[in-house]
């Protein structure tokens, strides 16, 4: 008896099979999950795709398998923002599911060998890639010495809120650490209005409320602000005093990911950033780059 295979199990094959060769690219430390000491499996598990796009594991499991489950395409957003797909790849899943893609504008670019170099060319200016989670993707060998030593802090723990409680460098080093706080924490919440279901934004918020009192205080008077540029000043434990000029240059849509730049608003401060460069590279730092980044 021969087997009729038609164009719908071809695609659900196709799909299964792309999910699954995403899904395992991916190491749990760019999503923000522990790794543990018993991993075996390469890349994410499936249980943990389903956690990130926030969909039950059984159906995320029948549909690597192929099998004949309707897939929308909220889901299919939540699946990409999880595997970190960038925008080819997206427009990919969506074909192969045969769905219309609800925000086909919304890319997820990638931490690419051109974003790096950019950051390297900015030297000595300060310059890291970041998420509207403030999770540090990529940064240049002077911001990795702006605040504190990034390059002695765990890749989950690259995190500006994170860093801005928990690191005593990155705290002395904030001239006006209440004020920076207020506005993170004000940008954190207009940024998690889109993300409010994300398992990811989630894990950030109680991990913040966990370690500081002090940031469940602030996050309880719902302030809100949006994107912004104006003069910083850091006390750098190398340097001194750094009055910096701050811009965001978006990588794609408003609440998405962004390049951070540090320009000095003085020539004590131009000089200070060339020091610090000096710094770095008798210490033998190399610009960080991070994991590929999400829409987030």
């Amino acid at each position: 008896m021969t087997t009729v295979v038609t164009e719908t199990d071809v695609r659900r094959n196709e799909l299964a099979g792309f999910l699954r060769s995403r899904r395992e690219r991916i190491t749990p430390e760019q999503v923000g999950l522990p790794r543990g000491r018993r991993r075996r499996t390469p890349g994410l598990r499936r249980e943990e795709v389903a956690q990130l796009s926030a969909v039950g594991v059984t159906w995320y499991t029948w549909l690597e398998q192929a099998r004949d489950i309707q897939v929308s395409p909220q889901v299919l957003d939540s699946l990409a923002r999880a595997l970190l797909l960038d925008r080819s790849e997206r427009t990919h899943l969506f074909a192969l599911a045969g769905a219309v893609d609800p925000a086909p504008g919304s890319d997820c670019t990638g931490v690419t060998p051109a974003f790096q170099e950019m950051l390297t060319r900015l030297e000595p200016f300060p310059a890291c890639i970041q998420n509207s989670r403030y999770d540090i993707l990529a940064y240049n060998r002077t911001y990795g010495r702006l605040l504190c030593d990034l390059d002695d802090v765990a890749p989950e723990d690259r995190n500006c809120m994170l860093l801005a409680y928990t690191n005593e460098d990155w705290r002395a080093a904030a001239v006006d650490l209440p004020g920076m706080r207020r506005v993170m924490a004000a940008k954190f919440r207009a940024s998690m209005a889109e993300h409010l279901a994300e398992p990811a934004w989630k894990a950030l918020l109680a991990r913040l409320e966990a370690v500081s009192p002090e940031f469940g205080e602030i996050w309880a008077r719902h302030e809100v602000v949006g994107p912004s540029n104006r003069t910083k000043i850091f006390r750098n434990a190398r340097v001194g005093l750094l009055r910096l000029d701050h811009t965001d240059l978006w990588l794609g849509p408003s609440a998405g990911p962004r390049l951070v730049t540090y320009v000095p608003s003085d020539e004590e401060s131009r000089q200070g950033l060339e020091r610090l460069m000096e710094s770095a590279l008798a210490e033998g730092a190399v610009p960080a780059s991070g994991p590929p980044l999400a829409q987030a």
